[in-house]
C-alpha cells in the first residue's frame, strides 16, 4: 500500500480544514515546498496535492506551488481541486503532475471527465470520489449531490476507471479513524475483471490503521492532519515503507 501524504494550498499556503469547512483552516506551514522536501526525505514518494483555492475558485489557482514541488524534488504527484476545463488540466500536467483527481467534473460534467481519461489514460487520470452518508459531494465539498456512491464508482469503472480517491467527508480532518467499512464495501462491490485502486483518505489518525487498510485491500492511504499534529511520525511512515516497500 502506498503513503501518500497530503497537502493542502490555500493562498499558497500548506493548511488543513476539518470536513472541508473553509472556515476551520489552520496553517501548517508557509512554505509547501519545505514539507514536501521534509516527506521526500523520509523516503516518500507520493504527494497528493490540492488547490483548495482552485475547489472554490472552480478554475486552477495554485499550479505555481505545483510547479515549484515537482521540479525540486522527485515526488510522483497527484494534483486536484478546481480542475474543469482541458486548460486547467494542461496547466497542471505542464507543471508537473503525474495524475489529476476529477470530482466535481466527473459528476457534473462526464463529456469532459471521460475526455480526459480517453486522452490520458487510466493511469493519470483519478477518480475522486468524495462522499457524506454515501453521496457523493462536489464543489470542495460546498454541495452534495444526488448521486449514490457505490453505483458512482461502479458507472466510471466500466468506463476504465483504475485509481479512485475516496473521502468520507465526515471523518475528513477529525482524527477518529478512517471509514474501514465504507472502503470494505466499495472493494467487495467493485471486485471485477479489473478492480479499482482504492486510495484511502479522511480520518486517519493513528499508525496502526495503516496496515488495516493495506489487510483491507486499499492500493494507497493519504494522510494528512495526523501528520501535521505529530500522531503518526514520519519515521513511522519510512520504517513502514521499507518494510512494505
Amino acid at each position: 500500500m502506498r503513503i501518500i501524504p497530503a497537502i493542502d494550498i490555500i493562498e499558497g499556503k500548506c493548511v488543513r480544514l476539518s470536513k472541508g469547512d473553509y472556515d476551520t483552516k489552520k496553517i501548517y506551514n508557509e512554505n509547501p515546498l519545505e514539507v514536501a522536501k521534509e516527506f521526500e526525505a523520509h523516503g516518500i514518494q507520493y504527494l497528493h496535492l490540492v488547490d483548495l483555492d482552485g475547489a472554490k475558485s472552480k478554475h486552477i489557482v495554485n499550479h505555481k506551488v505545483l510547479e515549484q514541488i515537482a521540479s525540486r524534488t522527485t515526488l510522483k504527484i497527484d494534483f486536484g481541486g478546481g480542475l474543469k476545463t482541458d486548460k486547467d488540466l494542461q496547466i497542471a500536467f505542464e507543471s508537473g503532475a503525474n495524475q489529476i483527481t476529477g470530482g466535481s467534473i466527473a459528476v457534473k460534467n462526464r463529456e469532459i471527465f471521460l475526455g480526459w481519461l480517453d486522452e490520458h489514460g487510466a493511469e493519470r487520470i483519478i477518480l475522486g470520489a468524495d462522499a457524506m452518508e454515501e453521496k457523493v459531494a462536489v464543489s470542495g465539498w460546498q454541495e452534495e449531490s444526488t448521486e449514490d456512491l457505490i453505483p458512482f464508482i461502479q458507472e466510471y469503472q466500466k468506463k476504465g476507471i483504475r485509481y479512485v480517491i475516496c473521502t468520507d467527508i465526515s471523518k475528513d480532518g477529525m482524527l477518529q479513524g478512517p471509514s474501514f467499512q465504507l472502503y470494505e464495501k466499495i472493494l467487495k462491490e467493485t471486485s471485477s475483471e479489473n478492480p479499482i485502486k482504492l486510495i484511502a483518505s479522511g480520518g486517519i489518525s493513528t499508525f496502526d490503521e495503516l496496515p488495516k487498510l493495506a489487510e483491507l485491500g486499499c492500493e494507497g492511504a493519504i494522510i494528512g492532519k495526523a501528520i501535521y499534529e505529530n500522531r503518526i511520525t514520519l519515521k513511522q511512515l519510512e520504517d513502514f515503507i521499507l518494510k512494505h516497500g
